[in-house]
């Protein structure tokens, strides 16, 4: 009997780097079924629900990233990092013994550093995800002895080994990849009527500030649509925030903290407002959804900006500044939602981005690292 193929999946924090585990978590059983997989990340951070929620193990380390910024609180807790991440690489090494994976997959994220460190000085094959088109902190510590790096970009030689890079893109989950047939159950999901447009409004796993004060400064304009019914996110760090706006308190207007079936959202959503990580623009081209962008100011090199100006120059998707949204951002939505020649060129356009193959060619990959498997793999496959 062959050995049960193994692999540790290490990332977290945010969506953005749960949602890619997932994804490949899933590609890799439908290789190889009878694989098992454990997953790693921080605790108290919301991997450790969402992780059991699609029904996986997962092991919590002890480890934080470093607090930017100056205050007494932020200064102790970089005063006590070190500890934590020497007592978190313990873990790791304890865990990987004890599962002996094949190989270790890192999607980036605090979370993943001790993991995919201790894999390498274990002689583990790791394989690391990078979803922006400017590399994190992580993923460009760990670069160097890592075995493959599947980016989501052109031009990634910058930050990493250009004989190890793979252009896989960016890897979404199988339950967005085809949505025609979900649209009832998303309105009866949502208690949402088929005969009223949708806005969505996404401000990520965290939720965002500037789309959130968009929405509560927008009560009267909301009201005076209220033919369009609107799912407004805020994030759960938000909810008690906004619960008591009176954008919040409109029949039209539903408050989640978190979106818990995106699939369904993006079903019956007629337009989407979100920020323009790389994950949210590659489910968006997937689902091919007419969009208004809002770029985070506070991310590195501001590459979300340059994420939605590549979109928005292709004619896929609309870009509202962060600094503007206030004003601007519902009443462009509300516009784009009243004109439909503009919304159908838009779907039409952002599908040109979407790369539906990118968890299953990531999953190859991984599986090209494992030292049992390159025939057994075809063989599921055929």
């Amino acid at each position: 009997m062959t050995t049960p193929l193994r692999i540790v999946i290490s990332g977290g924090g945010t969506g953005g780097h749960i949602f890619p585990a997932l994804a490949i978590v899933e590609a890799l059983r439908r290789l190889r079924p009878e694989a098992e997989f454990l997953f790693v990340g921080a605790k108290n951070r919301m991997e450790m629900e969402r992780v059991p929620q699609a029904g996986y193990r997962i092991e919590g380390l002890d480890i934080a990233g470093i607090q930017r910024g100056w205050s007494w609180s932020a200064l102790w807790r970089n005063m006590a990092l070190p500890l934590k991440v020497w007592r978190s690489l313990s873990a790791a090494r304890r865990l990987l013994r004890a599962f002996e994976p094949h190989a270790v997959v890192g999607t980036g994220g605090y979370a993943a550093w001790p993991v995919v460190y201790a894999a390498q000085q274990l002689g583990i094959p790791t394989l690391l995800q990078e979803q922006n088109s400017h590399a994190g902190v992580t993923n460009r510590l760990l670069a160097r002895r890592a075995k493959r790096i599947c980016v989501a970009y052109e031009g990634m030689e910058r930050y990493f080994p250009a004989d190890r890079l793979v252009l896989t893109g960016n890897p979404v989950r199988s339950d967005l990849l085809d949505l025609s047939d979900k649209r009832a159950e998303g309105y009866a999901f949502y208690g949402l009527s088929p005969q009223r447009k949708t806005l969505a409004i996404v401000g990520g796993s965290l939720g965002a500030r500037s789309l959130n004060e968009a929405v509560r400064c927008n009560t009267a304009l909301l009201a005076q649509h209220s033919d369009v019914q609107v799912v407004w996110q805020c994030g759960a760090s938000y909810e008690t925030h906004y619960r008591s706006s009176a954008s919040a308190q409109l029949p039209n207007v539903q408050l989640r903290p978190f979106i818990e079936r995106m699939d369904l959202l993006y079903a019956v959503a007629d337009v989407v407002v979100a920020r323009a990580g790389a994950l949210t623009l590659s489910e968006l081209a997937i689902a091919g959804k007419p969009a208004v962008l809002v770029p985070s100011p506070n991310v590195a090199e501001d590459h979300q900006t340059r994420n939605a100006q590549a979109l928005e120059g292709k004619g896929a998707a609309v870009l509202v500044p962060d600094a503007r949204a206030a004003e601007v951002l519902l009443p462009e939505a509300l516009a784009l939602l009243r004109d439909s020649e503009r919304m159908r060129a838009l779907q039409t356009n952002i599908r040109h981005f979407a790369q539906p193959q990118a968890a299953e060619a990531i999953a190859r990959e991984v599986l090209s690292l494992c030292p049992q498997n390159t025939a057994e793999t075809e063989t599921v496959s055929t």
